[in-house]
């Protein structure tokens, strides 16, 4: 089979561009949680905190202190989601762009299934998260007292909703992709019996 350049392939491109995007995202913000302190280059500190204070993000804040020690505490599982990020999603971004770039192999088809199963996964307790913040005309300023602005919780959901939308549209794509190797392998076993 010949092999197809990504551009004439319209939703391996979306992802691929989804994946650098998400690969950004996750180093330069997200791995920050986890990420020794004194490792951190300040331009990267910046960005987290001209972002949490323009956003008043509760997962990023919640995970990084931003709201103080007790509200990190509350943010343990979100923690888990990052630690899983930085193990799994990462490694499995770069496959996914390699995969999707040098060979178009359709061998990263199960990886990118699982992967998409579970950003999906850990990205609707996200959304709900920032669905249940308390909306306020402006944020606390008590830093323990979590809230946003309708306009911050707004660009909140804007920002994390591609995170669930596009890993659901890949779950349900791998699935299909996956399905029909698995049907021609079938097909192609069954007509070796017969022979």
């Amino acid at each position: 089979m010949a092999r197809r350049p990504l551009t004439s392939r319209p939703l391996d491109l979306a992802y691929f561009s989804f994946f650098l995007m998400h690969t950004f995202a996750t180093v330069v913000v997200d791995l920050q949680a986890i990420y020794p302190p004194h490792l951190i280059p300040s331009a990267m500190k910046g960005v987290v905190d001209y972002y949490l204070t323009t956003y008043n993000d509760p997962l990023i804040g919640g995970v990084m202190g931003f709201f103080g020690p007790a509200k990190a505490d509350s943010f343990n599982w979100f923690e888990t989601f990052v630690i899983m990020e930085a193990f799994f999603q990462l490694p499995s971004s770069s496959w996914a762009c390699e995969g999707f770039t040098k060979v178009h192999s359709r061998t990263i088809y199960v990886l990118l299934l699982v992967y998409a199963a579970s950003a999906t996964t850990t990205t609707l307790p996200c959304l709900t998260t920032i669905l249940a913040t308390p909306v306020t005309p402006v944020p606390s300023a008590d830093p323990s007292s979590i809230s946003v602005t309708p306009a911050q919780r707004l660009s909140l959901l804007t920002s994390y909703v591609p995170f669930l939308v596009v890993p659901l549209l890949m779950t349900i794509d791998m699935g299909f992709r996956v399905l029909s190797m698995v049907r021609v392998a079938s097909s192609t076993a069954e007509r070796e019996k017969r022979k």
